[in-house]
């Protein structure tokens, strides 16, 4: 990613959408792509939250993958969505028609 792609108010726009998902809510990369319009630009979703803890705390546990799949390296993120509430379908899928984040 070069730095004029991932600018700051890049950072802080999709920061911003993240903050607003509600406890017991989870919302997707594309969702946050689409709420910014940049609809196309989920991967650039998913790098900005890997580095969201340099910018402050953001509910970043509260994004999953459109098939409700967990981040790979977020270790804590499961644990931080059950004490939300979030049914799991499985180990590492939340399920997402439960608890899909609808504006």
């Amino acid at each position: 990613m070069s730095a004029k792609v991932l600018s700051e108010d890049l950072i802080y726009e999709v920061l911003s959408v993240v903050s607003e998902i509600p406890i017991g809510n989870v919302a997707t990369y594309g969702q946050i792509a689409q709420l910014i319009n940049r609809p196309k630009n989920a991967r650039l979703v998913g790098k900005v939250l890997s580095q969201a803890d340099l910018y402050g705390e953001y509910p970043c546990h509260r994004v999953v993958n459109a098939a409700g799949r967990l981040a790979p390296h977020f270790v804590q993120q499961k644990s931080l969505l059950l004490d939300e509430g979030i049914a799991f379908k499985d180990a590492c899928h939340v399920d997402i028609k439960q608890h899909k984040w609808t504006i």
